[in-house]
């Protein structure tokens, strides 16, 4: 195949893979491995592994792999290290050193590698990443501590890992003495340079940033070209100090006050693009020699890894912590390894095999083994055990409330009574204190406010809807929190029919998917709910929701049905409604005339 087609083809291949992994509700990235290995060499090649030369495909990766970090560091809040600090601490330190040294051990005794590659591989093995994590807390949405805490371990134990590998790998070279000096004389330059780099360069963003120096349509362009240049400058004052560098660029610029959301929003459609054709490229490079080299002990270590190690190491680092049972044993069960450890292990496994250093050929296919194991294991059974720790709920039907006036109170007032999980957020102190003392959970705050809105108990809500007298609002509403939600899951009432000469009824696009009827907005509904009630009715097979509709007519607006199975539906007029039997329909009806 031609270079153009290979490029078309590890597109189609990877965005498919995401899809269809979307569409199944599994991780994306067994399927990115699993897509690697099948259209790889020696087996059904489309020529993946041939499309970059070795001097070309590593300095890819370590660019991308720096953005990655750079997008993960734009989501790491300062508050939740204040809260959960120490635990994130010696999670990258105590915990780092201890599954360094477990695994080693394990790797020598179990694999039977050489000691030197078994310390290269225990190195290696530390990192985890928010390639991997991140989709899958999103994936799982756990409540309290343990997310905060897994997406700060999981975003900067990668520095710590790799330039750990790094030094291990120079310092075999020296031996002795000499690669402990050259180990606490890297590990210093490591942070003074890539700290010092990091900080320099996050403070350069938010300045263009703040004080407008480069116009809105170059600052996602500046920002790329400032991000790799900080790396590549810092990689070469100090080796693979530059992911350190990337990552406090990333918290910088989150924590400045500064909005970087346009920029995050960017960042992580780059990132999905970028693991798609990271790991397939990666995988792709596994020829049958190596894949043949498999042996049953590498379970045995994948094992260890799982139930061995990281229980240990999460054991040892939350000592003393106020995390809770549940809490520590899902951190237990959550270390997957992602693209960092794959790219790290390919580099140095394809040097050491050039050079003939013994068992550097089983650097890299048990490096591989052991992210597809993690990323199966912990992504087939992180989410149930979750939800049996009570960390989490699958598919979320809980609805956040935004406006918490009179007919907004006793919606929520119905759905709670309906088993519905909701909250009410406002700006008015008045309407949050009527229904707190309606029994209703309510939030003052501002749901425009980024920060605000993280400060939010949501365990269990999905889904949002904007019911404020103010069109605009409720569009801001909607276009603030698809971020956080997804675009199908927020909705807002339409906009106000009722025309007048500064705005036409039909003036402008629609933002956020419209609620209950075209007709239904603001003032509508309030005359209704003047007019009538809610009523929750129960159909059967004699009642369908046609009788319904026959019944009531014109008088009633059905708002939300309630499947048997717990399912909540949210009428929008562009898809109709269609419960069955056992369902319960919660409708606006009007007063029978007099």
């Amino acid at each position: 195949m031609d270079t153009l087609a290979v490029l078309a083809a590890l597109l189609a291949v990877g965005i498919g893979a995401q899809w269809i992994a979307w569409r199944v509700r599994v991780p994306a990235i067994i399927l990115l491995l699993g897509c690697g290995f099948v259209f790889g060499k020696d087996r059904l090649d489309l020529g993946l592994h041939a499309l970059f030369s070795d001097e070309l495909l590593f300095p890819i990766v370590s660019a991308s792999v720096a953005l990655i970090l750079f997008e993960g560091g734009l989501s790491l809040r300062l508050a939740d290290l204040r809260k959960h600090g120490r635990t994130v601490m010696r999670l990258i330190t105590v915990g780092a050193v201890v599954t360094w040294i477990l695994s080693t051990l394990a790797a020598h005794w179990i694999v039977g590698l050489p000691w030197n590659i078994s310390v290269l591989l225990g190195a290696i093995l530390i990192v985890s990443g928010p390639t991997v994590v991140l989709p899958l807390l999103r994936h799982i949405g756990p409540r309290g501590k343990t997310g905060p805490i897994l997406t700060w371990e999981g975003i900067a134990i990668d520095p710590v890992g790799a330039v750990l590998a790094v030094l291990v790998y120079e310092g075999f070279a020296l031996g002795g003495s000499a690669a402990t000096g050259h180990w606490i004389m890297g590990l210093a330059k490591t942070v003074i340079i890539g700290g010092g780099l990091g900080a320099l360069g996050g403070w350069a963003l938010v300045q263009m940033l703040r004080r407008y120096w480069v116009p809105d349509q170059l600052q996602i362009p500046v920002t790329l070209a400032l991000v790799v240049g900080a790396f590549a400058l810092s990689n070469y004052a100090q080796h693979e100090s530059g992911l350190l560098t990337v990552t406090v660029m990333g918290v910088w610029a989150a924590n400045s006050g500064v909005s970087v959301r346009h920029i995050l929003e960017f960042k992580e459609h780059l990132r999905v693009l970028l693991i798609s054709c990271l790991f397939l490229l990666l995988a792709s490079r596994l020829g049958n020699t190596e894949l043949r080299s498999f042996d049953a002990s590498w379970l045995i270590f994948l094992g260890v890894l799982l139930v061995v190690v990281r229980p240990i190491s999460v054991w040892i680092s939350t000592r003393g912590s106020d995390l809770t049972r549940e809490e520590k044993l899902f951190l237990a069960w959550m270390c997957p390894r992602g693209i960092v450890a794959a790219a790290v292990a390919s580099v140095f496994g394809l040097e050491l095999a050039a050079a003939g250093v013994k068992g550097a050929e089983t650097l890299v296919p048990l490096t591989f083994l052991v992210i597809v194991g993690t990323v199966v294991i912990y992504g087939f059974t992180a989410g149930p055990l979750a939800r049996r720790l009570g960390l989490a709920v699958p598919n979320p039907q809980g609805l956040l409330l935004v406006g918490a006036h009179a007919w907004a109170r006793t919606i929520a007032a119905i759905l709670q009574k309906e088993g519905v999980t909701v909250a009410l957020v406002d700006l008015n102190r008045a309407n949050v204190l009527a229904a707190r003392l309606a029994g209703l959970k309510a939030h003052n705050a501002n749901v425009l406010d980024g920060h605000e809105v993280e400060e939010l108990e949501l365990f269990g809500i999905g889904r949002v809807l904007a019911l404020t007298p103010n069109d605009e609002v409720n569009k801001l509403v909607v276009l603030h929190l698809a971020h956080t939600f997804g675009r199908s899951n927020t909705f807002r009432l339409p906009r106000d029919t009722v025309p007048s000469k500064e705005k036409p009824a039909d003036a402008g696009p629609q933002h956020g998917r419209q609620l209950f009827a075209p007709t239904a907005d603001f003032f509508e509904l309030s005359a209704r709910f003047g007019r009538g009630g809610l009523r929750v009715t129960t159909l059967s097979e004699t009642f369908d929701f046609a009788a319904f509709l026959a019944e009531h007519g014109e008088r009633a607006l059905p708002l939300f049905v309630l499947e048997p199975s717990g399912t909540l539906t949210i009428a929008t007029p562009e898809i109709p409604l269609a419960p069955g039997p056992g369902a319960r329909v919660v409708a606006l009806v009007d007063k029978e005339p007099a």
